[in-house]
């Protein structure tokens, strides 16, 4: 697991479809749903007729992290879901990465249950990506 800036990444030798799918297991088995799932390829593709590969935003929410982080600090919520990403590399190849929680609280300041909150939410993310590498 690669981290940048920002994000939790994981590059993964499966085709983009098998990627999403187990991606979606993964964050499963830590108690994430996806609520959204927003389609890049095809949203540019209708919007902008422009190609571009293939691209999901899966917004992820961990319902008693989420009501956890919403009792601590009502405007995070702007911070909510967490994104995770998956796209395509090359045939074969996908690259899926998770937004970075502790990364994300440094906007937000010093409040010791929100900061539970990201430890928490970052060890699940990192759980259910180190889970897609094995």
């Amino acid at each position: 697991m690669k981290e940048t800036r920002y994000g939790l990444r994981v590059e993964l030798p499966l085709a983009y479809e098998q990627a999403v799918e187990r991606t979606t297991h993964a964050l499963n088995s830590q108690g994430f749903g996806v609520l959204t799932t927003i389609d890049v390829q095809q949203t540019l593709k209708q919007k902008l007729d422009r190609d571009f590969r293939k691209y999901v935003i899966l917004g992820a929410c961990n319902p008693p992290l989420a009501d956890r982080a919403l009792q601590a600090e009502l405007e995070v919520g702007l911070l909510l879901p967490c994104n995770v990403i998956v796209y395509e590399l090359a045939p074969g190849r996908s690259v899926v990465a998770a937004m970075a929680p502790l990364a994300a609280l440094g906007m937000v300041g010093e409040n010791p249950e929100l900061k539970a909150v990201a430890h928490e939410a970052d060890s699940r993310l990192r759980g259910a990506l180190t889970m897609l590498e094995g």
